[in-house]
């Protein structure tokens, strides 16, 4: 047996133990896809995309904006320039690093069809795909697998969280797996394991896919284990060197759901620096390891960077901002045909704005996703209108976000 070491906590989770029970064997060792990648990343907390992609060009964003306003690019703290209307903050080098290599998107005034404020409803609806809360309980990803699963019959999606994303969950099979926070057991303890279960087909097999994904894991796993607690900004980043080496495995998942929280800026959310300023900082560091972890896999891969809703346009008084409408959303990878903002740009004007406080929705995110999901992952257009976004003929699938 190879010398592994692995936690309790991660290998009786992906044995189906713990919070993830819906996975199969299926991480076989055998020449490599090349099919396209797909890496989901959801910001919980709702990201305030005023921030994110500032309009400065917009005459009315001082002026709302107040203490939260960036410096125009070409300043002291200034944003990075976009194009004559949006600035990217100035956190996000990695992300206009590949916008100038003309491998990133920013998409803004985008929001799903929900109108509340509620991180709960909100976040099911962005990863359920309904038009409306309580009406869908699996995912949208997960009812995307039933044609990709068809194609290759190969496990192609894994959760790189503690608990799976509710759009990956469903009834075809995905997989996953999380750094542990328990101190590591030893290689006796595994043998007694496996001859333990050598009898259980079930949970035999869920023990072999453990070893396996813990394998493709790799060294970056190690770290978070409880001798060594970091912060979330450290997590993340190691997560996505996890990330790119399953992607990057022979014969491993081709599709990887990611989240980091932490977004919900009600108060001293600062400007160029703060604490919105810390957390996209800890975004780009991770997207950047993910692109240089990828390497050549890199140029067939596409990542959506999306959150449950955007934040109020005027500051409130505890210096932060509250529970808003549309936001921005970012399409990364050597796949997409980016150098460009996509927006449909309401303005910040009198009389523009949603309910007189929030950035008006113009683009329905559901239209991202099917965008991709055709012209990326090559799902036909009917079975993604009936089984993956049923009920969704308005959000017609944006065009040109992927290279010919």
């Amino acid at each position: 047996m190879s010398n592994y070491r692995f936690s309790r906590r991660s290998v009786l989770k992906s044995m189906g133990l713990a919070t993830f029970a819906n996975c199969t064997p299926g991480l076989t060792f055998a020449e490599p896809r090349h099919d396209g990648n797909f890496v989901l990343l959801l910001l919980r907390g709702a990201v305030d995309g005023l921030a994110l992609a500032a309009p400065y060009g917009d005459g009315n964003y001082r002026r709302l904006r107040g203490e939260l306003a960036i410096p125009e690019p070409g300043q002291s703290g200034g944003l990075l320039k976009l194009d004559g209307l949006f600035g990217l903050h100035p956190s996000l080098r990695n992300v206009h690093q590949s916008f100038s290599a003309g491998e990133a998107t920013i998409l803004h005034a985008v929001a799903s069809p929900y109108r509340e404020r509620s991180h709960f409803d909100g976040q099911d609806l962005l990863e359920n795909g309904a038009r409306q809360v309580g009406v869908v309980r699996d995912g949208w990803l997960n009812r995307a697998l039933l044609q990709m699963d068809r194609r290759s019959g190969e496990e192609m999606a894994v959760a790189l969280a503690q608990n799976t994303p509710l759009v990956l969950r469903g009834d075809n099979s995905a997989t996953s797996w999380a750094p542990s926070q328990l101190p590591d057991v030893g290689d006796s303890t595994l043998r007694r394991l496996q001859n333990l279960y050598a009898d259980d087909e079930f949970f035999a097999s869920r023990l072999r896919q453990a070893l396996r994904s813990q394998d493709i894991a790799g060294d970056a796993s190690e770290s978070g284990n409880g001798r060594r607690r970091r912060n979330d900004a450290k997590q993340f980043a190691d997560l996505m060197h996890s990330a790119a080496r399953f992607l990057t495995a022979p014969d491993g998942p081709n599709i990887a759901v990611a989240e980091l929280g932490g977004w919900d800026t009600h108060a001293n959310q600062g400007a160029t620096n703060g604490a919105l300023a810390n957390r996209l900082e800890a975004l780009d560091t991770g997207l950047g390891n993910l692109r240089d972890g990828l390497g050549e896999a890199w140029r067939h891969t596409v990542v959506a960077v999306v959150t449950e809703f955007g934040r109020t346009v005027r500051v409130n008084g505890t210096r932060g901002t509250d529970h808003g409408t549309a936001t921005a959303a970012l399409l990364l990878g050597g796949a997409v045909n980016g150098g460009a903002v996509v927006a449909d740009w309401p303005g910040l004007g009198v009389g523009e704005l949603y309910a007189d406080r929030d950035l008006k929705p113009t683009v329905d995110v559901r239209s991202l996703f099917k965008g991709v999901l055709e012209d990326h992952l090559n799902l036909a257009p009917e079975f993604i209108e009936q089984s993956v976004f049923p009920d969704s003929r308005a959000a017609r699938p944006m065009r040109n976000l992927i290279k010919a």
